[in-house]
């Protein structure tokens, strides 16, 4: 083959190789790029569904956007949560919005409004309001036509935590166990050993469960683990229930020991009264 075919046919399927410059000009355009598609992902747009009566309520999401369609002559409500503490609202633009804030309500009730008005039509900038709980990103956008009333948010996840604590007030305010005859308790129990602040007040079984209550310092530390203590003086970690102030081990032992700590371990023991020498 001719020499300068050749050479031909390799210049044809080279690649291009882009400058420095191309790169240099190419980064801004993808990075500009990929923040208007995140912010375009992030922003959310009132649908129906969302108002009530004149009122939209956005379900609050960290890091979400949420869009507020305004009017020129028209005052926009953005509403906070109940009890929430403003602390500063900044705008991209404060020459051609008006923004304020105000509140209703008292004590508990009392609610933070932040107004916002356009001066005219055709115009967009964001707000960023910041409070004691969270912080709010809006888009602002102002038409000629009917503006948004007023907004708001629900918190689903303050929702869950409330019902989450409230499991948890119920199931402390439940009794330790159910069904206990009075008359089959058995208090003959001795504590011994170290005297840590999660030192047992007491140890009692029903003829079937034991149970170990603890003083109300328990709830706020460190919990100790419970060993059974057998005829070898052998200890093994044992399974028991922690409801509120007390351990609910499923059957009777003899002997049995909490400990915690590593390089000073503090021990606590629990003896049967009667069962001298004898092991679990």
């Amino acid at each position: 083959m001719n020499r300068q075919l050749v050479l031909a046919a390799f210049a044809a399927a080279a690649v291009p190789v882009a400058t420095p410059s191309a790169l240099a000009q190419a980064a801004p355009e993808r990075s500009v790029a990929a923040v208007r598609a995140a912010n375009a992902d992030a922003t959310l747009e009132p649908r129906r569904p969302d108002f009530m009566n004149a009122s939209a309520i956005y379900p609050f999401s960290e890091g979400a956007i949420y869009r507020v369609y305004t009017a020129p002559e028209r005052v926009t409500d953005i509403a906070l949560q109940p009890g929430e503490t403003l602390i500063a609202v900044a705008s991209g633009d404060t020459v051609r919005w008006v923004i304020g804030d105000t509140s209703s309500g008292s004590g508990a009730e009392r609610r933070v409004h932040v107004l916002v008005k356009p001066f005219s039509a055709g115009l967009a900038t964001n707000l960023v309001i910041t409070t004691d709980r969270r912080t709010y990103h809006v888009a602002l956008t102002s038409t000629a036509g009917p503006a948004m009333a007023a907004l708001s948010w629900s918190y689903p996840q303050d929702a869950l935590l409330a019902i989450q604590r409230a499991q948890q007030a119920a199931e402390a305010a439940a009794p330790v166990a159910a069904g206990l005859e009075i008359e089959r308790l058995n208090f003959a129990y001795e504590i011994s050993g170290d005297r840590p602040n999660w030192r047992p007040l007491r140890a009692f079984d029903d003829g079937r469960q034991t149970f170990i209550e603890f003083p109300p310092s328990l709830e706020v530390g460190e919990a100790p683990p419970l060993f059974l203590v057998d005829r070898k003086g052998e200890a093994q970690l044992v399974n028991y229930r922690l409801r509120g102030r007390y351990y609910v081990v499923d059957r009777l032992f003899d002997a049995a020991e909490l400990r915690l700590g590593t390089k000073r371990q503090q021990v606590v023991q629990i003896s049967r009264a009667g069962t001298s020498g004898r092991r679990s």
